[in-house]
Formats: structure tokens, sequence, C-alpha cells
């Protein structure tokens, strides 16, 4: 009995020390270990030649447009065709009634039968004098109006099958079966559009264009030989085909100040609609020693602009610089860089001036980084 506190006590003491010595080891990998460098990617700008482009706004037009009218009066019996579909100039498209004009044209051929039979029947009466030279002429010219009346009432019988004008895709017709159509005016049936290639018409701001001739007339630019514009849709993706500018007016619009143009851009698969509000970037001029820096690596900030740079030591750097026109989806450095400098483009949310990095070349497309892994501590939170 006398030596149970003697072996407790020693128990006692061996498990402080074991648990200091625990308190030692996490303490060495805890906190206070120095974490990895933050890997981010990097470019190293240097000069060279840069087509300077500008994004401007435009709509979306179909090729060609041709609407369907009713040219003859009548009830609509029936649709021949298939809402949102692709059809071919001369498709049938209506069937009107057309129980009238088929007696018309009946009565029109019996009237050109009844004046060719007195028109023959003269003939040999105007050698023999029997008839004079005006009856004979009169039956000659009631021929020709019996002709003119039956190719009229035939033309209206065929109106009565509205054909499609061009080939293209048919909208939603705009009247019903039963409907009275062709009564005083040419009713609106249908829409047709020619879809590819697909227009879009787009403006320019007229004091740009003036600029640019300055610039060009001072050598401090070239002008853009190509013609080819991107198309930029609303959700900021670029469209996989090129278009062609193929007009420029001639005249400045009193209203915006702006000169208007038109481009065609191949639609092969129909995903462009008309309608659409899309911007197209557009060509201007080209530079020949420029330095381009990709948007996502410009920071702005009520000072002005600036890059996060990786220097000596992998350590970051930043660097106030000034942009200008833009080359694509790239700010063109006016001032700022001179050419080998490494500058951040993805990660910039993860470093601080001065901080150690880890830089990887970075090449257009590569996705963005994936965030840091969470904590030790946020993970054993989330599996509770």
């Amino acid at each position: 009995m006398k030596r149970l506190p003697a072996l407790l006590l020693l128990g006692f003491l061996a498990a402080c020390g074991q648990g200091g010595e625990g308190d030692r080891k996490a303490a060495s990998a805890g906190p206070g270990a120095a974490p990895p460098p933050a890997e981010v990617d990097v470019i190293t700008v240097a000069p060279g030649s840069a087509t300077i482009t500008q994004d401007l706004p435009g709509r979306l037009l179909a090729y060609r447009t041709a609407q369907v009218r009713a040219r003859v009066e009548g009830v609509i019996e029936q649709r021949l065709f298939a809402e949102g579909s692709d059809i071919k100039a001369g498709t049938p498209l209506f069937r009107i009634d057309a129980r009238s004009y088929q007696a018309q044209v009946a009565a029109a051929e019996a009237d050109l039968a009844a004046t060719r039979a007195v028109f023959e029947r003269y003939k040999p009466l105007l050698e023999t004098k029997a008839v004079s030279q005006q009856e004979f002429d009169a039956a000659q010219a009631k021929v020709k109006q019996a002709e003119a009346a039956l190719t009229r009432a035939k033309l209206d019988l065929e109106n009565a099958v509205p054909p499609a004008p061009i080939s293209g895709r048919i909208g939603r017709a705009l009247v019903t079966e039963g409907a009275l159509v062709g009564k005083g005016e040419a009713t609106h049936l249908a829409t047709v559009e020619q879809l590819d290639p697909i227009r879009v018409e787009f403006t320019q701001a007229y004091s740009d264009l003036l600029r640019l001739q300055q610039a060009v007339k001072a050598g401090k630019q070239k002008r853009a030989e190509s013609a080819q514009v991107q198309l930029l849709l609303e959700d900021g993706s670029i469209y996989a085909e090129q278009g062609r500018v193929q007009f420029a007016d001639l005249a400045v619009d009193p209203n915006s100040g702006a000169v208007v143009l038109r481009a065609e851009f191949p639609n092969p698969r129909r995903e462009l609609l008309p309608g659409t509000f899309v911007r197209v970037r557009f060509p201007q001029a080209q530079l020949d020693e420029a330095i381009r820096v990709p948007q996502r690596a410009v920071l702005s900030s009520p000072q002005g602009q600036s890059v996060m740079l990786v220097g000596d030591e992998d350590k970051v750097t930043p660097r106030p610089i000034r942009t200008g026109a833009m080359a694509g989806g790239d700010f063109i450095v006016t001032d700022g860089l001179q050419g080998g400098e490494r500058v951040i483009v993805n990660g910039l949310q993860k470093v601080r001036p001065g901080a150690v990095v880890k830089p990887v070349p970075w090449t257009p497309g590569s996705p963005l980084l994936a965030a840091p892994p969470a904590a030790p501590a946020a993970k054993a939170e989330e599996k509770k």
C-alpha cells in the first residue's frame, strides 16, 4: 500500500512526457510550417505584329425575306406545309377554295371557242366580200380578248394555291383554315426566310473611322487588308465560322453619327437566327511592333491599370501599365512593358506583391487554375 502512491506518480510523469512529445510533433506539422509556393500561369511578353480590332454592336438579318400573300379572294381550305420547316421555291403552301375560279376558266374556254368559230367562219366570207373588213377585224379582236380572258382565269386558278417564292425556312402560318383572305387586300399568309448565309448589320462611329484614317496617314498604323470578321454571340463565345464584310454605307446616320456596315456569315446548321443581337469583331489596322497581354491579366483600380510580374527569385512584383486598342481578346500595351517580362495570367487571386510563386507557362485556351484545396479543419467540418 505504501508503494501505490509512488507508482501512480511515475505513471503520471510518463504520460505527461508522452503528451509533450505529441504536442511538439503536432506543432511541427501544424500551421507554423511554410506552405508550398502558389502555382500561377504566366506568359513572356514580346513585341510582334498585331491586328487592332473593335467589337461593334450588330443584329442578325435573314439573307432574303419573302412574304407569302393571297393574290386571289377566297376561303383557306388547307395548309400544306409544316411550320418552321425548310422548303424549296415553288412548294405549294395553302389551298384556297377554287371552285369559282374553275368556273371562270370553263367560261373563258367556251367564250374563246365561240369567238374562234366566228373568226374561222369569216375567213372565207371575207374573200367573197360577204363580210366587210371591219367585221372581220372585230371578230379577230374578240378572239384575242377571249384568249386574254382565259389566260387571266387560269392565272387566278393557279394563285388559289400560293407557292413559296424562295427557298428557305418558313415561319408560322398567319391564317388558319376557314379564314377569308384576299378580300380587298393581299392578305399576309406566311414568311419565308433564307438563313444560309445569314447577314449581320453593324455600326461604326464615324469619329473612330476618322481617327483610324489619321493614324494611317501619319504612318502610325497600317490599314488592315483582311475583310474577314468574327461574330461574338450573346454569351461571349465566338462563332466558329468566319464572316466577310460585303457592304459599307456611303452616308453617316444623322441620328447616331455612325456608318452602317454589313457582313455575311455561313450558317449551315441554322444556329444563327434573325433578330439576335450580336457583336462583330472588326479588324481596323495592323501594328508591326506591339506588345499584347490577355485581358484577364490586366488589373484595374482607381489608380489605373497594372499587371503582376514574376521577377527574380520567382517573386511577384506589380507593374503599372497603359493600354490602348484591342487585338481580339488581348490588350495592346502602350506603356509599362518592354518585352521579356513574365506576366501572370491565371492565379491572380492567390498571390500578393513580394510572394514567391511557382510559374507555369500558359497557353491560350487553357482552363483557369483550380481553387486551392480546403484546409484540414474545413474538411473535418464537411465530414461532420
